[in-house]
């Protein structure tokens, strides 16, 4: 076989988004599906924590010394932006501490940094919001500071459902996840955010949009997005108002 001049032209320039993830993170394959073509993620992870999805876990995965060191092992592949994609660990000190995380990045050599709480608020000023419904799969302590959280940024939660887990999130179905946004659902709730990185919500998020008739955002999605933005591509994958705002 003979290769001709246009197959040897690729393959395609590939745009890089540096991703630090929690050690206990199962769901590389979700964030793939929210890219175009052209862009790669290279992850790093935060080290091995021998204790449940908690308060603590939280904390500990989000220390800087480990975000920074994390960040410069994937600074060798020129990524345009990092991001550290963990919910709890980026609102677990609220919003000033989300602000520290996203300045400890850029100190570590990143050219732009994120977390995926910062996306949260980010996606809350885009779509106007000030009163949703939050699902998570944590427990009690944990989702209280996500509505800490979002009350910094005058966000009201309406309502909320957790699933009070340990560990294991990635292993949740769709059924239960779409069964927990819908408990959420309230008529004063402008949109519903379904925390936490580790949970699968790829596929439901266009049917739940198109029952429930608002947005539903989910970590993941908002993480991605937030990347897409700083680097100038258009928003991939289900959500149906904000790709109405950024385009598809």
């Amino acid at each position: 076989m003979v290769l001709t001049g246009a197959e040897l032209d690729g393959p395609l320039a590939q745009r890089g988004i540096g991703v630090i993830a929690p050690f206990d993170l199962a769901l590389e394959r979700e964030l793939w599906r929210w890219a175009p073509l052209e862009v790669s993620f290279h992850l790093a992870r935060t080290p091995f924590e021998p204790v449940p999805v908690s308060l603590e876990m939280a904390q500990r995965v989000s220390s800087v010394s480990a975000l920074q060191a994390a960040t410069r092992d994937v600074l060798g592949v020129e990524p345009e932006v990092v991001a550290y994609l963990c919910s709890s660990g980026s609102f677990i000190h609220g919003r000033d501490g989300e602000t520290a995380l996203v300045d400890s990045i850029r100190k570590a050599g990143a050219p732009e940094a994120l977390t995926s709480s910062g996306a949260l608020a980010e996606a809350v000023t885009t779509l106007g919001l000030q009163r949703i419904s939050v699902i998570t799969p944590y427990d009690q302590p944990l989702t209280d500071r996500l509505v800490d959280f979002l009350g910094e940024l005058d966000v009201e939660v309406v309502t909320q459902q957790h699933l009070g887990l340990a560990g294991g999130i990635w292993r949740v179905n769709y059924r239960t996840v779409a069964a927990l946004v819908e408990a959420a659902d309230d008529p004063a709730a402008e949109a519903i955010f379904v925390s936490c990185t580790n949970l699968p919500t790829y596929d439901i998020i266009d049917p739940l949009e198109r029952e429930l008739g608002k947005p539903v955002l989910t970590a993941n999605q908002l993480t991605v997005w937030a990347c897409l933005a700083r680097m100038g591509l258009p928003m991939m994958g289900p959500g149906r108002w904000l790709r109405e705002v950024f385009g598809s």
